[in-house]
């Protein structure tokens, strides 16, 4: 019955094109409208997300930061830092051996300065950064050639240097091989200080060097922590550092436990300074719950059109059945139930909001796609978004069909025969 129905209502729909076209027309229109909010906002939420998992998702940042009064103020007059202050290398072995089993280890770093780095013909703008073991493996690094630190580097503070493929662009021409050796001249602070490059890096631009010009982009570029704090002497003193957690580990709670643990061991009697420990995790939920919801916002503004398809395709049924009502008198006549009238118009809107959300879902893709790759993100529809909004389109042809089927199922056969 269901199969006759849906070729009873091609052959109704195909006698009126020009009608079930621009039926059809506000279907196609809001479930395109929704596959391309969706395909949009999914590429955007996942660009931002990755963003922010590379920035450390399992990472606990820890901070060294003024100690509030009883009633949660700051003293604007707060005492200068003095030795006993700092962040020593006891109480980043205490972490290692209270929390070993929770962390992967605990990176460091010092920014010894940001300089322009030029060979009187050709220029590139660094950011000098001390790091050790640790801080190299939490930034994630691809090398394109050469080689990343190794042991020895760290241990006898070598003058060797990671730059990026950025600043070979600019300094080398973009050969990485050819880079690899060479010498990295500075002055800092009045000082020089001399280099060797031992690999190249891949360059990922963070959004904050928008409105920058290519050549003038500041590029980071590792030294090891030992050969930093060299130059940086007494400045080199630790105000703060991250700890990178293990698989299976809460950053969250690991940040409460870290927090506790340095306050009651080594700040308690601190007068003037504690330590505040946080976990980008917390942020990137936040951060999550609230692109989906601006998600949600922008579908329901397409979901407005999708309304005014559906009530479309209610209102051109209800004009067919006033137009086939002799038809359906005929049928009555030769017994066809009420049940069965009803299911063959509502049959009829589902086939019209199927076939228009089946077009609607293909200009969706087609659109989001190329909206999303005008914005450089990577775009691609969902596929569970797609069977919903399908879904979505036979429930709205069953919802605005059955007011119309209802209507005819209930027509008397005899004055239904008499319709002129």
């Amino acid at each position: 019955m269901i199969l006759e129905n849906i070729k009873l209502s091609l052959s109704a729909l195909y006698a009126n094109k020009l009608r079930t076209c621009l039926t059809m027309l506000g279907i196609v229109i809001g479930i395109a409208s929704m596959i391309a909010i969706m395909t949009v906002s999914d590429a955007m939420n996942k660009s931002t997300m990755n963003s922010m998992g590379d920035m450390g998702a399992n990472v606990v940042s820890v901070f060294l930061t003024q100690k509030a009064d009883e009633n949660g103020e700051y003293d604007e007059n707060v005492r200068a830092m003095k030795d006993k202050d700092y962040v020593s290398s006891q109480m980043l072995e205490g972490i290692r051996k209270t929390f070993g089993s929770s962390i992967s280890g605990i990176s460091i770093s010092a920014e010894v300065g940001s300089v322009k780095v030029t060979d009187k013909k050709n220029y590139a703008n660094i950011t000098l950064i001390g790091s050790n073991a640790t801080g190299i493996k939490k930034n994630n690094l691809t090398m394109l050639a050469g080689r990343s630190f190794v042991s020895k580097d760290y241990e006898d503070g070598k003058k060797v240097i990671l730059v990026s493929d950025k600043y070979v662009q600019n300094m080398f021409s973009g050969d990485n091989e050819g880079a690899l050796g060479q010498n990295v001249e500075v002055v800092i602070n009045g000082k020089y200080y001399n280099y060797t490059i031992v690999g190249v890096y891949e360059y990922h631009d963070t959004g904050y060097s928008s409105g920058t010009s290519q050549k003038d982009i500041q590029t980071g570029a590792y030294i090891p922590y030992k050969t930093a704090t060299r130059q940086l002497r007494d400045s080199a003193r630790i105000t703060s550092f991250d700890v990178l957690t293990k698989a299976g580990a809460d950053p969250t709670q690991l940040s409460f436990d870290l927090t506790d643990y340095m306050n009651e061991n080594f700040y308690k009697n601190n007068d003037a300074y504690e330590i505040y420990a946080y976990s980008m995790k917390a942020e990137l939920k936040e951060m999550e719950n609230m692109l989906n919801t601006q998600k949600m916002a922008f579908m329901a503004v397409g979901a407005i059109s999708l309304l005014v398809g559906g009530i479309g395709v209610m209102n051109i049924m209800i004009v067919s059945i006033t137009e086939r009502t002799r038809e359906i008198g005929t049928r009555k006549a030769l017994g066809a139930t009420n049940g069965y009238i009803r299911l063959q118009f509502i049959t009829e809107a589902v086939v019209v909001c199927f076939i228009g959300g089946i077009i609607g879902v293909i200009l969706g893709i087609v659109f989001g796609i190329a909206a999303s790759n005008l914005m450089n993100y990577q775009g691609s529809p969902s596929v569970t978004g797609i069977a919903a909004c399908l879904l979505f389109s036979i429930v709205f042809g069953v919802f605005f069909g059955y007011y119309p089927a209802g209507k005819a199922a209930k027509l008397n056969p005899i004055e239904a025969l008499r319709y002129e």
